[in-house]
């Protein structure tokens, strides 16, 4: 599921949003980034495919994307945004095994590309880039993990909220009529993030535009009232829909 904010004070340090290349020392970074070589994508271009087999990871220097995941029957989950100072593909980098995941380009995308082998023998001459890597992981499972439990007690409509909620305050820019979301994520995207089908979120959002609480519009967002949000989030009753 979608992380949420970047430093958390009930969990005593850093979570899956702090990147990986801002846990390293200016040398570290680069050095690392010195190993690859600069490539561009454009918006909606696919930088890894899930089960194909893994060359090498990519560093993000500019641009935002979505790491997805298909199960046999077709539906997909939206597992993540990475941006800025992420890494991507370096599970299937570590293990030798095909990717896990997709990763696509939401806006124009701006990456270092370093080979696997170079990859793993940087870490194997520099234990605090490993320490790094290994810390961020932790992080990263950390975070999957906690999400899991705080959705497993909730319904659709709430964890909708929590969602819009999270993107709000880690993709979310301050306008004169509210907080626009700086993601261009589609109704099926939003609904492989929360486990719902595409229809049920556009009832979901119907009801929100219904309460003056969002805007919508293709690929675009705009929160009106994150009190609402806020208050659904922490209802704990179900909604009258079936959500």
């Amino acid at each position: 599921m979608i992380g949420t904010a970047a430093y958390s004070l009930d969990d005593g340090g850093l979570d899956d949003r702090v990147p990986f290349l801002a846990r390293l020392e200016q040398e570290d970074r680069t050095a690392l980034l010195a190993l690859g070589r600069e490539l561009n994508f454009a918006t909606r271009v696919t930088l890894i495919h899930q089960s194909e087999p893994s060359s090498h990871v990519l560093f993000l220097v500019q641009g935002w994307t979505k790491v997805t995941a298909s199960a046999a029957n077709g539906y997909e989950a939206l597992l993540s945004l990475r941006g800025p100072g992420d890494i991507v593909g370096e599970s299937a980098a570590l293990t030798g095994r095909p990717r896990s995941a997709t990763v696509t380009a939401l806006e124009a995308v701006r990456a270092v590309v370093v080979e696997h082998e170079r990859f793993k023998d940087f870490l194997s001459r520099s234990p605090a880039v490993s320490f790094a890597l290994l810390g961020l992981t932790a992080d990263r499972t950390r975070a999957a993990d906690r999400r899991r439990l705080e959705f497993a007690s909730m319904n659709v409509r709430e964890r909708f909220a929590i969602l819009l909620l999270d993107l709000a305050r880690t993709h979310g820019r301050r306008t004169p009529d509210g907080i626009e979301l700086s993601v261009p994520l589609s109704k099926q995207e939003l609904a492989g993030s929360v486990g719902a089908s595409r229809e049920m979120v556009q009832r979901l959002l119907r009801e929100l535009r219904e309460k003056e609480a969002v805007e919508t519009g293709r690929r675009a967002m705009l929160i009106r009232r994150p009190d609402i949000l806020r208050r659904i989030a922490a209802s704990g009753n179900s909604s009258p829909s079936g959500a």
